[in-house]
């Protein structure tokens, strides 16, 4: 699903970079984060901020990917070297081959799929038996109260609730091995898919 244009806009003021910084980013450092040397896929990769922040662990490669052209583009005026984005659906990962990547990223864009266990899904087709997958997602409850404050259009389906999000990825074939939880608000995690 498309962002709305005043969340388009949100995903590139300086708080959002602060909040991916000192928030989301570190939270994933604590949870094992590290992609020095690894292949990576980071889904919904937005304006390449993500991007940004994972070079400076130098993975061995990078691909992002987002549904919208417009990120891309902005994506790829960081001119990170060896980094590489497209435009993909991520509940249909066609151009990425199953199990070649070592570590698969997602900051906060599952709630914005409607088909959002497809995503899931594909995360596990694409990702090394033994490989990580760090994601971080608001409960369907924060989504309905920033609509209320900031009327971002959300469709209102959007998102689930956190133990929802926990059981499909487990359904899934990938075993949840850490998590940072602020119940009912945020929810971080670190799964790993064992075969």
């Amino acid at each position: 699903m498309r962002l709305s244009q005043a969340e388009f806009e949100g995903m590139s003021h300086p708080a959002r970079r602060f909040f991916h910084r000192h928030v989301e980013h570190r939270v994933f450092l604590w949870l094992g984060l590290d992609v020095a040397g690894k292949n990576v896929l980071e889904i919904g990769c937005g304006n390449g901020y993500g991007a940004l922040l994972l070079s400076e662990q130098r993975p061995a490669s990078y691909h992002g990917v987002d549904l919208m052209t417009e990120q891309i583009e902005l994506a790829q005026r960081r001119e990170l070297p060896g980094f590489s984005f497209s435009a993909m659906d991520a509940t249909h990962l066609d151009g990425i081959e199953s199990a070649s990547k070592d570590v698969v990223v997602i900051f906060g864009i599952l709630h914005h799929i409607p088909a959002w266990r497809d995503a899931v899904a594909e995360v596990r087709r694409v990702v090394r038996p033994g490989g990580l997958f760090f994601f971080e997602e608001p409960d369907r409850r924060v989504i309905a109260l920033w609509d209320r404050c900031f009327d971002w259009g959300h469709h209102p389906d959007a998102g689930f609730r956190l133990g929802e999000l926990e059981a499909a990825v487990e359904e899934a074939g990938l075993s949840i091995e850490g998590r940072r939880v602020l119940p009912q608000v945020l929810g971080s995690y670190r799964a790993c898919r064992s075969q």
